[in-house]
């Protein structure tokens, strides 16, 4: 005896790796997109949702009030108690779908959720998760029967209509597809997401789908735009709106590629007194509530929506979502625009319906085609079960000919049952029977040799030789596969129409503009205020309008004392101007209130280091000022460029080394000259258009200087003259109407102002 030992190194080959690689990623790719992800477009399903329903329907887990011949003909019930999960999915993991269980029963809890399926395909009983987003309870707890929609779309399995195949192991078949009737690829969608590509195939309204394939059963060519004239959209299992156009779902349907926006449904309620609440009773597909929930929430807490003071879940089997507003003021249209844009009450639905062939080829289909294609399926579901049929019916007749030549002779059969050792042989012989009719005459009880016997396997006879005919002519003809096909639409119509609960069409169709954005100024109640900012940087804002002169007087800390203070509203937004050309921007609405001393600044922005604020004021809708730098130069800018979005602000003045921003001056609408005053104490005035508008940078030259800086700046109307305080308290002015000694062009040294010009160099 020897012993061939070998090496196992001897079997390597070399082969390059990256080759090697690429064949086994082929392999894995087709098989995630033939086996695992993509639907088959004749029964819309996915290989474990196919195995999952087969394994239901073998153990006999009919739907409640299904016809015995629904399914597995079972006289003694018409319906099936539940069976637990976990039986169901250790027989589909142990006979057909070698996979983990866990995915399995996701697989199969998804079937059960009415608000993930628009028709469900397996009746559930226990927890099978919520629209909150909550798993379902562990298979060992979950029980489970099939639906009629199911039973719909498995009806004929046992009349040779598809073709099986082994499973995973051999031991057992498995359909390669269901060949029922419901339209479940368009009726509950698919999702999923395979190597290289993707589905994403929404649900549909069971009824519009037959109406569409019934019309195509009549006019094969018709146009694209007769079919949206019948399918209107996606019917979703939440309910909710579709807002875009006839124009964007139509191009969708027609490519099979697109997107569509869905929102929640609304509606306002009264409470009394003006106050008001907004209440959603329908959300989007697929958007758990209680996310949804918690996004509304966090832009009430991070204070992204003033408008929205409250948001509250008051649902139980139906979805009530109170959203309750600030004010009164507030408009319901605002919020919900508002709410639109920032949360999933609005989403967009992808559709991409790429779906396996008949010939399981991956390819993306219209509308039309996919209509056109199933229908061809079903054409041949009609034709398999004609086929069938007639070879029983021939079976039959076979045994029924036999049975009336048993008749016809029937003392001459007893005698050579009696008389022969082989009687099978003799009669074959003598009656020309073949194997099977004379193995049936020689079964034959001896009750069935009554004469009311014979009767009925002629009108038996004549029965089947009447529905073969009938038949024949089903198989030869096209026009009346049609017909049957048409008829069996319409039967199915009736359980799932549009008067029936499960036909009713959930999600409306309302064509609607994309969402406004909403100016922060719409959601804010507008109120007026006073701001006040001390020398040290700490701000407030009082209610109304109060006198400014008491703001001098107001409280505050000790050694600290006014240095701005104006009237706002709360809708405005702040520019605060700092010594190093940086602005920064305030929203009025967020200011602390005016009991104590306020807030530090500091904490509202990122101000750099001890920089001085050299400036505080509202921005106006295109208002306009005049930025100077202690060096002479400046430029206008557009108050609307100035508005920063962070705290970080925005650097608008570029300074040379040792320069500050000396001038913050608001540009009244008629002024049309400036004047500008330096630390030599001359004063210079020129046009106004001789300045240029910019959003940054250094500026141009405003008056030039041998020694010092800018002083102050600022603009008039040259035809009203140039003023300035007298100081003291009496609070009078002087105006200079005949400025034509200093009137000359920007950038030059000026001369000495008029006589009685304050010795501070200050226009005011």
């Amino acid at each position: 005896m020897t012993t061939d030992f070998r090496d196992p190194f001897d079997s390597i080959v070399n082969h390059p790796f990256d080759e090697a690689l690429s064949q086994r990623y082929l392999v894995y790719a087709l098989s995630t997109i033939t086996a695992r992800s993509l639907p088959d477009l004749r029964d819309g399903l996915k290989p474990v949702h196919r195995r999952l329903l087969w394994a239901m329907r073998l153990l006999r887990m009919e739907p409640a009030g299904a016809a015995p011949d629904v399914l597995i003909a079972n006289p003694a019930r018409n319906t099936t108690p539940y069976k637990k999960c976990a039986r169901v999915v250790g027989d589909v993991i142990g006979k057909y779908h070698p996979h983990g269980d866990q995915s399995v029963y996701d697989a199969m809890v998804r079937l059960a959720q009415d608000f993930s399926l628009r028709t469900p395909l397996v009746d559930g009983q226990g927890n099978f998760g919520n629209v909150d987003g909550d798993n379902a309870a562990a298979m060992r707890y979950t029980e489970a029967r099939l639906t009629q929609a199911a039973a719909d779309l498995m009806a004929g399995l046992d009349e040779g209509t598809v073709e099986f195949r082994p499973t995973y192991n051999g031991e057992e078949e498995e359909p390669e597809v269901f060949p029922g009737l419901f339209p479940n690829l368009l009726a509950n969608g698919a999702s999923g997401i395979a190597v290289g590509m993707a589905t994403s195939i929404p649900p549909h309204n069971v009824t519009e789908i037959i109406d569409a394939a019934t019309l195509l059963i009549d006019e094969p060519q018709a146009e694209h735009a007769r079919l949206m004239e019948i399918v209107r959209g996606p019917d979703m299992p939440t309910g909710g709106v579709l807002v875009d156009s006839a124009a964007v779902i139509s191009e969708a349907y027609a490519t099979g590629r697109g997107s569509m926006r869905v929102r929640a449904k609304w509606h306002q309620e009264d409470e009394g007194r003006g106050q008001w609440v907004a209440v959603i009773t329908e959300i989007p597909y697929q958007v758990q509530k209680s996310k949804l929930i918690e996004q509304i929430a966090t832009l009430i807490t991070e204070k992204k929506l003033p408008i929205l003071a409250d948001v509250r879940d008051e649902s139980d089997e139906a979805i009530r979502i109170v959203l309750e507003p600030r004010a009164r003021t507030v408009e319901v249209e605002v919020l919900m625009d508002s709410l639109f844009r920032l949360t999933d009450l609005e989403t967009r639905f992808p559709l991409n319906m790429n779906v396996l062939d008949a010939t399981r080829t991956p390819r993306v289909m219209g509308l039309g085609e996919v209509l056109r294609e199933w229908l061809k399926h079903q054409i041949e579901v009609v034709v398999r079960r004609a086929k069938h049929r007639l070879d029983k019916i021939a079976a039959r007749v076979e045994l029924l000919d036999g049975y009336i030549i048993a008749y016809l002779n029937l003392d001459r059969v007893i005698e050579i049952i009696r008389t022969e050792d082989e009687p099978k042989e003799v009669m074959m012989a003598e009656f020309s029977l073949t194997d099977r009719q004379a193995e049936a005459i020689l079964n034959m009880r001896l009750r069935s040799l009554r004469k009311l016997e014979e009767m009925e396997l002629r009108r038996e006879h004549a029965e089947l030789l009447k529905e073969r005919e009938e038949l024949e002519k089903l198989v030869e003809s096209p026009a009346r596969q049609r017909t049957r096909l048409k008829r069996d639409l319409a039967e199915l119509r009736k359980r799932y129409g549009p008067d029936t609960p499960l036909g009713r069409r959930r999600t409306q169709v309302e064509e609607a503009a994309p969402a406004r954005e909403i100016p922060l100024e719409a959601m804010i109640e507008r109120e007026p205020i006073t701001v006040i900012l001390s020398q040290r940087g700490w701000i407030r804002a009082m209610k109304g309008h109060v006198d400014l002169a008491s703001a001098d007087t107001a409280k505050f800390k000790e050694g600290d004392g006014p240095a701005f203070a104006f009237h706002a509203q709360t809708t405005d937004k702040l520019l605060l101007a700092c010594a190093n050309g940086r602005f920064y921007t305030l929203g009025a609405d967020k200011l602390p209130g005016g009991r104590g001393f306020g807030e530090p600044v500091r904490l509202m922005v990122d101000l750099d280091g001890d920089t001085e604020i050299v400036a505080l004021l509202p921005a106006r809708a295109a208002g306009k000022i005049l930025l100077a730098a202690s060096d002479g130069r400046g430029f206008v800018a557009v108050m609307d460029d100035l508005i920063a979005e962070t705290r970080k602000g925005k650097q608008v003045v570029n300074l040379k080394t040792g320069a500050r921003v000396a001038v913050v001056h608001v540009i009244t609408t008629e002024a049309d000259t400036v004047a500008v005053i330096g630390e030599n104490r001359k004063l210079l005035v020129f046009p106004l258009s001789e300045l240029p508008e910019m959003t940054r940078g250094q500026g141009v030259q405003l008056q030039r200087y041998r020694d010092g800086g800018l002083s102050d700046a600022i603009t008039f109307r040259l035809s009203d003259g140039l003023s300035w305080a007298m100081g003291g308290e009496t609070g009078r002015t002087r105006t200079e109407t005949d400025l034509s000694m200093w009137r000359v062009a920007r950038g030059a040294a000026g001369r000495m102002p008029p006589t009685g010009f304050p010795r501070n160099n200050r226009f005011s």
